[in-house]
């Protein structure tokens, strides 16, 4: 079994229930196996925007993530800019978790952000020590190594798709699959 690292990412498999996590990518920020793990949703937008939260920040389509069910009332951002945002802490080569939220508002409102490399979540997901390791025993996630170009897509309804294909044939199919397979 791959050892779970931060940056990696944890792909739900076609047919998980949860949903909190149907067909979502994980990006794992954090990993101790008798701990605990937490990571972000990548891919599932939520209903607000990120000035809707934060009525000081001034633009008003920057998108926020659904990053998980825990501490919904709190927001948290991964960004590729250590070179302007303060006090992050890498998690892979390029990316960045955290760092000076008012220097952040500072920035957007300035227009010296690019807004392409840095993504906000709105909770995130936290798995208790052994909890993870024993959701991927039982097959609810598929782990896929660092991919920072997924991590900053755009277009949030690609990722999870793009994340199977990019593990080859054996699992690019699985992107195809009903979500109810009852259905097919």
């Amino acid at each position: 079994m791959v050892s779970l690292s931060p940056g990696m990412l944890l792909i739900a498999d076609p047919f998980l229930k949860d949903q909190n996590f149907a067909r979502t990518v994980v990006l794992l920020c954090e990993h101790q196996e008798n701990k605990g793990s937490f990571g972000f949703v990548i891919n599932k937008v939520f209903d607000q925007h990120l000035s809707d939260l934060v009525p000081e920040v001034l633009v008003n389509d920057i998108k926020i993530y659904y990053g998980g069910p825990v501490q919904i009332d709190t927001i948290h951002f991964i960004h590729q800019q250590p070179e302007l945002i303060r006090g992050g802490f890498e998690i892979q080569q390029g990316v960045y978790w955290g760092g000076e939220f008012d220097q952040v508002v500072s920035l957007i409102n300035s227009g010296h952000l690019d807004l392409n490399k840095i993504k906000f979540f709105i909770g995130y997901s936290g798995w208790s020590g052994g909890q993870l390791e024993n959701e991927l025993n039982e097959k609810s996630w598929i782990l896929s190594g660092s991919n920072v170009p997924l991590v900053f897509e755009e277009k949030e309804q690609n990722i999870w798709p793009q994340a199977l294909k990019n593990l080859g044939s054996n699992f690019a199919i699985m992107a195809n699959f009903p979500i109810d397979p009852l259905l097919n």
